[in-house]
């Protein structure tokens, strides 16, 4: 799996690079949209195949709350201790990690502030969502299935859904779609809140 991921990425970069169409480029979003929709019918339907999964899920109960607070939670923690390594201060260096995954709405909102923090934004969260794309299988084979979810972090609900209903269970799917819902709402609001305290 994670060979497919990561060579379908990589054609993707040489065909963009070597073979670039207007037309293409033009419908890109369209394609996208098209394609993440295809993808999350058939990870609707997956889920809808298994019999328990509101049993697993009330068995959760309020507990499932805590996976998307153990996400931000993390994730400002690394970003603040990467600020001492990096030339940015705390505030800068949390709210990029603030974008959880989310890249162009952290870049956006970043550039706001400097043109310079929108492009860390803009890399650091596409790192974050294809490394975890990467990841995923072998977080699931070798540490756990909800760990998947942190990885993914607000790309849970889209993107990286797929890859976690794949690796995991059904009652995980729908743990993480949860989880990326909680972290899309956070993260417009974490972005700008974070950086103003700069």
């Amino acid at each position: 799996m994670t060979i497919h991921i990561l060579s379908s990425i990589i054609f993707g970069i040489i065909f963009g690079y070597f073979w670039p169409s207007e037309v293409l480029v033009q419908n890109i979003n369209g394609l996208i949209d098209f394609g993440l929709c295809l993808l999350l019918f058939f990870v609707g339907v997956d889920i809808g195949r298994n019999k328990n999964i509101i049993d697993d899920i009330k068995s959760y109960g309020i507990r499932i709350f805590l996976v998307p607070i153990a996400i931000v939670l993390g994730t400002l923690f690394g970003s603040i201790m990467s600020s001492f390594f990096l030339k940015l201060s705390i505030f800068e260096s949390a709210a990029v990690g603030a974008g959880l995954g989310w890249y162009s709405l952290s870049a956006i909102e970043l550039s706001k502030h400097s043109a310079e923090l929108g492009t860390i934004a803009f890399l650091a969260n596409v790192s974050r969502e294809v490394i975890a794309l990467i990841m995923i299988p072998i977080i699931a084979n070798r540490i756990g299935h909800m760990e998947t979810i942190a990885a993914a972090a607000a790309t849970s609900m889209d993107v990286s859904l797929p890859i976690i209903t794949r690796s995991t269970k059904g009652s995980i799917s729908i743990v993480a779609f949860f989880s990326g819902v909680i972290l899309s709402i956070l993260v417009p609001i974490l972005v700008p809140l974070i950086i103003s305290f700069n």
